[in-house]
């Protein structure tokens, strides 16, 4: 079996090195790159054609390689050499093979894309210099204008441009030309390949050079003519302007030293006459190179000159006769404008008169004083109707002045500030005449303007519920002043027929006797308000004999259960303090019966309704206080009798263990020697749990020292005392008991005494009773950790057990407003937020749970602990929709099948996840393995461009 498993490895490896060598002459015969393209692409083929076999090698590797394992484990030490030294050989030559294949297959391809992106950037050159030489070989087009050469000028040098841009290109290509002959030395690429490309590129560049330097020199010549059209153009402006200048009504120059101006200008024009000649001379050589419609252009523009400066002329002839009319008229034009003046100067006079007769004074006036000025104003307005015509008649003297060509602004500003003035003058007469006979009406209607004032404040003040007596009385006297400013209205009838008219004086004097009417209706009402409040103030007297009991009885209440808030010191005082508390909350209800009767005398005065609602308020606050001062009572006494009752059972099982005990040691004889160990055997049995127990006393014994007075937690921390030393020295009886009749019986049964001290070894309240007294020390701290571990169960049960209960609360409400779905927001955070400490808590109970092994009251723990946390995880995601539905689920209980199959599904899940995972990683498996192509990994034949240079070899 060995010899055939060797013979099968050399076979193996022998065909593998034949394969090998076949497929390295097969790379040795097409490892060339020189030839014709046909040649090349045949050799690339027949490479990837190779590559393509790189599995079947990788398979006859794998085939010696199991080959070879399994030779090695049959075979002996001394021919594992021999293996092994094949196995590398034949592992070297696949992997030079292999490499081979990739090196040659690179190369190949390397060439035959760098002579594709030659061919490529030769045909792209050429098409360039076809396309340059139809755009050079038409002849130069004539233009329209100076602006047209210039783009054709242009045009033409970008021409030239791209020429010379493109003899980089041309050095670049001839580089890789002469590059790729060197690898493969096809005709193709060779010298005379580029000699032809250069030649045809410098006969294009002479082309483009040609065409510019013609297109240069006519448009010089364009430009060298439109700079003297601007130039003449320019003067022809400036004689232009000064000519405009002379024609000009703002100048302000004589007419002689206009005459001289236009001398000056006539002598100018006739030379601008000589500058013409010389623009046709240019214009004419400039046509030869203009087309037609540019050229009949540039007459057009030639003819506008000569028309231009035949228009100068033309204007210069007629200005001069312009200005021998103006002398003639400015002789009219001062005469009348003195006589203007003298009119506007005698109507400013006067109208400074009249405004210095309507001084008013200063300080208060009387109504006497006010009419005479009325009167006053009255005259100064007739006086400036007269003056009225006055201005009439300046305004055509102004119009008879604007005829002239003189200019007349200065006196029409005089005419336009006398107008302003007489303007000025009549406002301010109307203003004040005005402002008079107001303040007149104003003085005259006061006092029955302030009654009407008045009449709302009394109105509002007689519908309040509550008004104040003082003032009722305020009221009552304006009343009264009000009255006597009516009465004296109608003996001033004279006055206001000549302020107001006949017509409104009688209409105020009727509005006067309504207003009196109303003043005496307002006057009785306000003296039967001040009769009803007299009444009030009796009546509120009353209130205060029946409200002063409530209070004193309300603080003596309040004393009561201040004095109630003392701890007991014991179950009989805490019950007689509950009833106690009963008895206040009897008299809180009746003292709330006495609140009702007093609120009828309140009836509709606000002061004492604040009382009486601050007083309801303190009773509501109270009565809230003793609720829960009653439910914290009976808490407390809960308490106290479930830990008296613990107490009392524990300490009698103690006291008939301890009588068991006893009548075991006074039995004798050996066969009751057997039965009195079964009865020490089934008390023993009782003891853990009894220490369970034990636990739970002192549990609750905290419990109700905490809510006990000093003494009272001195007795019961005494009764644990004496409870504990009890325990004590009941379990040491038992324990010298047990030891002393296992000495004493015979060797025949060591067996069965060894199986009986191996139960209590498995006790978790009994590992102290091992009999190696070496191990006395290890047990006793195996015990004081037992007694920690059931400490802390029962510390973690009361915890999650409040815990719960606060959520439940939480999720019992309803809130109806935003701020209450903030608050239970707000407590189930805090509750999540306790929530780390209770698995600090709980992760010590699973350190210290190997002491006692497994228990079923963990795992129920473990259940509840878990079922809090998901409804804590839930309330806090949706406070508020889900509250009846955890609420359900807080009232679940733990156990059996329904805790079992949640345990098992919990266990579960996770495995199902990572089998799930485990699969969809073997589908991308086959994936991974499509980047490890030749494709993929040439990435230089991806990322090669005609303007990158590559000096070095192919890559090996």
């Amino acid at each position: 079996m060995t010899q055939q498993l060797q013979d099968e490895f050399d076979s193996s490896v022998e065909n593998a090195e034949a394969w090998m060598k076949a497929i390295q002459e097969r790379l040795r015969i097409n490892d060339n790159t020189k030839g014709p393209r046909s040649a090349l692409e045949a050799r690339l083929r027949e490479t990837e054609k190779i590559r393509a076999l790189e599995p079947e090698g990788s398979l006859k590797m794998d085939l010696i390689l199991v080959k070879a394992d399994a030779a090695l484990r049959s075979i002996s030490e001394d021919k594992k050499h021999e293996v092994l030294s094949k196995l590398k050989d034949i592992k070297a030559l696949w992997e030079e093979t292999a490499i081979y294949i990739t090196h040659c297959h690179s190369r190949i391809e390397w060439v035959w894309l760098h002579w594709s992106e030659y061919l490529k950037a030769q045909d792209e050159f050429y098409t360039w210099i076809h396309n340059m030489r139809v755009t050079l070989e038409p002849d130069i087009e004539l233009q329209l204008g100076l602006k047209e050469k210039q783009w054709q000028l242009s045009h033409a040098q970008v021409l030239q441009n791209d020429v010379l841009n493109q003899s980089v290109l041309l050095e670049r290509l001839l580089e890789e030309a002469a590059s790729l002959f060197s690898r493969i030395g096809d005709p193709s690429v060779n010298e005379d390949a580029q000699k032809k490309m250069r030649v045809e590129y410098e006969g294009i560049k002479q082309e483009a050079q040609n065409r510019v330097k013609l297109l240069e020199m006519i448009t010089k010549e364009h430009e060298q003519y439109s700079a003297s059209v601007n130039q003449f153009q320019s003067w022809l402006n400036g004689v232009t302007e000064r000519l405009n200048c002379c024609l000009g009504e703002e100048t302000k120059s004589s007419a002689e030293v206009k005459l001289k101006a236009l001398k000056e200008i006539a002598k100018d024009i006739r030379s601008g006459g000589k500058k013409w000649k010389h623009l046709e001379n240019q214009c004419a050589e400039v046509i030869q190179n203009t087309s037609p419609l540019g050229s009949a252009r540039l007459k057009d523009e030639l003819e506008e000159l000569r028309k231009a400066l035949e228009k100068l002329k033309l204007l210069s002839s007629e200005e001069e006769e312009r200005l021998l009319k103006i002398q003639q008229s400015e002789s009219a034009y001062e005469s009348r404008a003195r006589q203007l003046e003298a009119d506007i100067q005698k109507l400013r006079k006067d109208l400074q008169r009249l405004e210095n007769d309507l001084d008013p004074g200063e300080g208060e006036k009387t109504e006497d004083e006010f009419v005479t000025l009325w009167r006053k104003c009255n005259a100064t307005r007739a006086a400036l109707a007269a003056e009225e015509s006055k201005i009439e008649r300046l305004k055509a003297q102004l119009k008879e002045l604007l005829r002239f060509s003189q200019d007349v602004q200065p006196h029409a500003e005089s005419v336009v500030s006398a107008i302003h003035q007489y303007q000025s003058v009549r406002g301010k007469t109307s203003k004040m005449s005005t402002d008079t006979e107001t303040q007149l009406r104003r003085l005259i209607q006061n006092p029955l303007q302030s009654f009407e004032q008045w009449k709302p404040s009394v109105q509002m003040l007689l519908e309040t519920p509550e008004p104040e007596l003082a003032h009722i009385e305020a009221a009552l006297a304006e009343s009264s002043q009000f009255k006597e400013k009516l009465m004296t209205l109608p003996l001033k009838k004279d006055l206001l027929n000549n302020v107001l008219g006949e017509e409104r004086a009688e209409s105020f004097l009727q509005e006067v006797a309504e207003a009196s009417k109303e003043r005496e209706i307002l006057h009785k009402s306000l003296l039967q308000s001040k009769s009803k409040l007299q009444n009030l103030i009796l009546l509120h007297k009353n209130f205060d004999a029946g409200f002063a009991p409530l209070q004193k009885k309300l603080s003596a209440i309040k004393a009561k259960l201040d004095l109630e808030k003392e701890p007991q010191p014991d179950l009989l005082g805490k019950k007689t303090q509950l009833q106690r508390l009963q008895m206040i909350q009897d008299d809180l209800a009746e003292l709330a019966v006495h609140m009702e009767e007093v609120e009828k005398l309140v009836q509709s005065n606000t002061t004492h309704r604040h009382e009486m609602n601050q007083l309801s308020s303190d009773i509501q606050a109270l009565k809230r206080s003793l609720e829960m001062m009653i439910q914290q009572s009976e808490d407390h006494v809960q308490k106290h009798w479930v830990y008296n009752d613990k107490l009392s059972d524990l300490q009698q099982w103690i006291s008939v263990t301890r009588e068991k005990i006893d009548s075991c040691q006074d039995a004798d004889g050996e066969q009751n020697t057997e039965g009195r160990l079964e009865d020490l055997e089934r008390l023993l049995a009782e003891f853990p749990d009894k220490e369970i127990q034990l636990h739970l006393v002192e549990a609750h014994g905290q419990l109700v020292m905490e809510n006990s007075s000093p003494e009272e937690t001195a007795h019961v921390q005494a009764e644990l005392d004496q409870l504990k030393e009890s325990w004590k020295s009941l379990k040491e009886m038992a324990t010298g008991l047990l030891k002393e009749w296992q000495s004493n019986r015979p060797v025949a049964d060591k067996k069965k005494r060894a199986f009986v001290d191996s139960r209590w070894m498995s006790r978790p309240a009994f590992h102290l009773l091992d009999v190696n007294p070496s191990h006395k020390q290890e047990k006793m701290g195996e015990g004081q950790s037992t007694s920690s571990h059931l400490k802390l169960l029962h510390d973690f049960e009361e915890w999650l057990r409040g815990e719960n209960t606060e959520l439940t609360k939480i999720l019992a409400g309803t809130p109806s407003s935003t701020e209450q779905i903030k608050a239970q927001q707000s407590k189930l955070e805090e509750l999540q937020s306790r929530v780390p400490h209770g698995q600090h808590l709980f992760e010590d109970l699973l350190h210290l749970h190997p002491v006692i092994g497994n228990s079923e009251d963990l795992e129920d723990l473990r259940y509840r602990w878990m079922l809090y946390k998901s409804k804590l995880r839930e309330s806090v995601a949706s406070p508020v929709g889900s509250s009846m539905f955890l609420r359900k689920y807080s009232e679940k209980r733990s156990g059996g099948v329904c805790s079992y199959l949640h345990r098992v599904c919990r266990a579960a899940l996770p495995l199902q996840m990572l089998l799930l995972l485990l699969l969809l990683l073997t589908f991308l498996l086959p994936l991974a393995e499509e980047t490890h192509s030749c494709t993929l990994a040439n990435n230089f034949a991806r990322s090669f461009k005609l303007m990158l240079r590559y000096e070095r070899p192919p890559p090996t």
